[in-house]
């Protein structure tokens, strides 16, 4: 191996490292606020909940009606429209994802 070849293979194993982090989807933010809300609607064969939900201040939204993925669809399964819910949410890969549910007590 040439010497001068070196700045290039270390430029080229640099980007594919770059490209392998971006293709990975961020974890959940650790502590992300809970969220006081009411399910709308369950749709369990698209992995989304539709929450009438108070203000998520880690992504500075007011409260309001929308639809959410789910980072689990299982999450779903214990979820029924009228269900009052604590859920915290947080962007993944572009998309507002639900990343914890449950029933509030």
């Amino acid at each position: 191996m040439k010497w001068r070849n070196i700045p290039f293979i270390a430029a080229l194993g640099l980007a594919l490292a770059a490209g392998a982090t971006a293709q990975t989807a961020p974890a959940p933010a650790a502590g992300a606020p809970i969220t006081d809300g009411e399910v709308r609607k369950v749709d369990k064969e698209q992995g989304k909940v539709t929450l009438k939900h108070g203000p998520i201040a880690n992504l500075q939204m007011p409260g309001m009606t929308m639809v959410f993925k789910v980072s689990d669809p299982k999450m779903l399964d214990a979820l029924k429209e009228g269900d009052k819910v604590k859920f915290a949410a947080d962007r993944i890969g572009g998309a507002i994802t639900v990343t914890a549910i449950e029933a509030a007590k």
